[in-house]
């Protein structure tokens, strides 16, 4: 006997595990660290900060040498006749001839008016772009991680509410049946009672059905296995020290939208350089060592060889090319003005954002105290008509018009402390600075 409690007592236990298993808590920093590792965007956004880097060279740019390696072998078979100056002829039918070359050449630009020196510089700065690039990715990742995560958060306190609404209704409807029993109300009470319960289990479906696709939706944003269950911790803990001219000052410095345009301005004036250096002359040094070997059925000379260094240097000049010259530095120019005007445009547009976020946060971290009070005198006025209810003083509608503003009180609270964490997460990621 005591063998079996025993063994009933481990299949409890071990069953108890399964089931912390299969909800495991996932806390908001652990979804981010998820979302860092998996999420494709990311990887992408990384791989192609990695490309950029990889192109920073200098062999990149122009600087170095060029050596290159090449073979040549040329035969033929031929039907041949020769006529001296002498008169004499010589015919030789299926001739075959051959001719090999071979060898290593090197080329050199040793001046090209400074040009490859801003094409490294560029790709300096494309680097730097691509690594502004991958910071907006993961910004934005990171929020929508945030978003998703608070979303479950404020759903599983909606749940909750109407797990408590449910519990009342049902106690509602067992003192409508009692009532009914003793004659103290009609099936009329009862039949109400059980419209509510069954309208209340309805939401509660519908409610559990949003927050299963939400946990989905999470799912994805962590690039991991839709079906793989959670559950996420019950509270919002919402930042409500923010100070405006702070939140401006570091989206100036390090917004990645504007520091993505800074870069491109950067960029159009390197490429301004390197049209202006087309002015100039370009200047190769050249070298290379051969090797030349022929054959021939017929002629004069039936076989010779060669072998021996070359070297030298060309240089050319863009003399005139019909204006083109004079029109690319204009385009580059525009280019320029142009990324000076988006910088502009950026600058007004974060202002913009950044001002009606934070006025949008200002309200909600004043409703979530608002709705805070709401909640507690609905829930007192809940507690003051269930007891009236239970001693028939009040009527049905009248207690179920109660339950409703407890449960509403309760969902707009959660809804408060939601809008205001995505005010909060919204602000952050216009500043740069969200915290992963």
């Amino acid at each position: 006997m005591k063998t079996k409690t025993i063994l009933k007592s481990l299949i409890l236990f071990l069953f108890c595990i399964a089931k912390s298993n299969a909800q495991e808590i996932l806390t908001i920093e652990e979804a981010m660290r998820i979302a860092l590792e998996n999420n494709f965007e990311i990887k992408i956004a990384k791989n192609n900060s990695k490309i950029n880097e990889a192109n920073v060279t200098i062999g990149n740019a122009g600087m170095l040498p060029v050596a290159t390696a090449s073979v040549t072998d040329n035969n033929s078979i031929q039907n041949s006749s020769q006529t001296r100056q002498d008169g004499t002829s010589t015919s030789l039918d299926n001739a075959k001839n051959n001719s090999l070359n071979y060898g290593v050449s090197l080329g050199w630009t040793v001046f090209d008016g400074m040009k490859m020196f801003a094409r490294l510089d560029q790709l300096k700065e494309l680097q730097k772009l691509g690594d502004s690039q991958l910071k907006q990715t993961i910004l934005i990742k990171i929020g929508q991680v945030n978003s998703t995560y608070y979303d479950l958060v404020q759903q599983q306190q909606q749940l909750s509410a109407l797990d408590t609404t449910i519990v009342i209704s049902k106690q509602r409807l067992e003192l409508a049946k009692n009532r009914f029993t003793i004659g103290k109300a009609s099936k009329l009470e009862v039949l109400n009672a059980q419209v509510d319960l069954n309208s209340d289990q309805v939401a509660l479906l519908r409610q559990k059905e949003s927050y299963a696709n939400s946990k989905i939706l999470l799912n994805q944003h962590l690039a991991r296995d839709p079906k793989i269950d959670y559950k996420v911790t019950n509270e919002v803990t919402v930042d409500d020290k923010l100070i405006f001219a702070n939140l401006l000052d570091l989206a100036q410095k390090q917004n990645p939208a504007l520091e993505a345009q800074i870069i491109n301005k950067r960029i159009a004036e390197l490429q301004l350089k390197q049209v202006k250096a087309d002015r100039y002359p370009i200047v190769n040094l050249t070298s290379g060592y051969n090797f030349a070997e022929s054959q021939s059925s017929l002629g004069f000379t039936s076989e010779a060889s060669s072998r021996g260094l070359n070297y030298g240097f060309n240089a050319t000049l863009n003399i005139f090319d019909g204006f083109n010259q004079h029109r690319n530095e204009k385009v580059a120019k525009l280019q320029i003005e142009n990324s000076q005007i988006a910088i502009e445009q950026q600058n007004m547009i974060l202002n913009t954002q950044l001002s009606t976020a934070f006025q949008t946060y200002l309200t909600n971290i004043e409703l979530i105290d608002l709705e805070d009070d709401n909640e507690e005198i609905a829930r007192q006025n809940l507690s003051i008509t269930l007891d009236k209810f239970r001693i028939g003083t009040i009527t049905t509608l009248e207690f179920r018009t109660a339950q409703l503003n407890y449960v509403n009180a309760k969902v707009r609270y959660s809804n408060a402390q939601y809008q205001a964490k995505l005010s909060e997460i919204a602000l952050k990621e216009l500043a740069g600075n969200i915290s992963f």
